[in-house]
């Protein structure tokens, strides 16, 4: 996967969750269902912040393709 392609798919993730501005993702290959395009698992692992002033562990998957489209999602709580 191309360094444009995790920069596409890190813009879409930190829209959603800005606390993961600056985080570098682990990056996994996927076995893709049948004649699917190769599918990556991207881990992006930062904290938030609350307002009482501690902060969360936050752990976001992604499921994307080779060309930057997301699949899937996923967050801890």
């Amino acid at each position: 996967m191309n360094r444009d392609t995790v920069g596409k798919i890190t813009r879409t993730v930190v829209s959603q969750f800005p606390e993961l501005e600056g985080v570098r993702p682990a990056i996994r290959r996927q076995a893709p269902p049948g004649d699917s395009p190769d599918l990556f698992l991207l881990t992006y692992k930062g904290a938030a912040r609350l307002p009482n002033g501690k902060s969360l562990p936050r752990v976001v998957r992604v499921v994307a393709d080779d060309e930057g489209h997301v699949i899937r999602i996923s967050t801890s709580r």
